[in-house]
């Protein structure tokens, strides 16, 4: 079982109420090989939702308590949410038996490798998402729709 972000499979639960539709993941969905998951939604966020972005740092550093997650508006933190969130999608990994994930890219929840800086420009900083970081940090093998090709099934 793959656990894939419930975004790329056309579930409207992305932070503008929109959703990031890949055909690809939504294919192993299909092919009943992939459980959904929203970290962001699994941690209580609503949808829609403001733009929230990690602040000085990345999401080992929201686990470790050195960064926030804040909202554009930056009085709104919701770091707790966020984390709660990751756990909570730790324990469907675990339920599941899951040995791999395809989560949305460039998330502060789920983006691999890239993620928004906390600038809310649209500037990319190197670092993980939280979900992200634990799942990566329980040896799970993550992925994103970007760099799905790498995956072999």
């Amino acid at each position: 079982m793959i656990i894939v972000s419930a975004c790329l499979c056309g579930i409207n639960c992305k932070y503008d109420g929109g959703n990031n539709l890949d055909e690809r993941v939504l294919k192993l969905l299909k092919e009943g090989k992939a459980m959904l998951v929203c970290p962001e939604q699994l941690g209580g966020q609503e949808t829609p939702r403001v733009p929230r972005e990690i602040i000085n740092g990345n999401g080992l550093d929201v686990l470790e308590g050195r960064a926030r997650i804040l909202g554009a508006e930056l009085n709104n933190d919701v770091t707790s949410k966020f984390i709660k969130g990751a756990y909570e999608t730790y324990k469907i990994v675990e339920a599941v038996g899951a040995s791999i994930a395809v989560l949305k890219a460039r998330s502060p929840s789920c983006g691999v490798s890239k993620i928004y800086d906390g600038s809310f420009s649209g500037t990319l900083r190197q670092g993980n998402g939280v979900t992200a970081e634990l799942l990566l940090s329980r040896g799970i093998r993550v992925f994103t729709e970007e760099n799905l090709d790498e995956l072999e099934l």
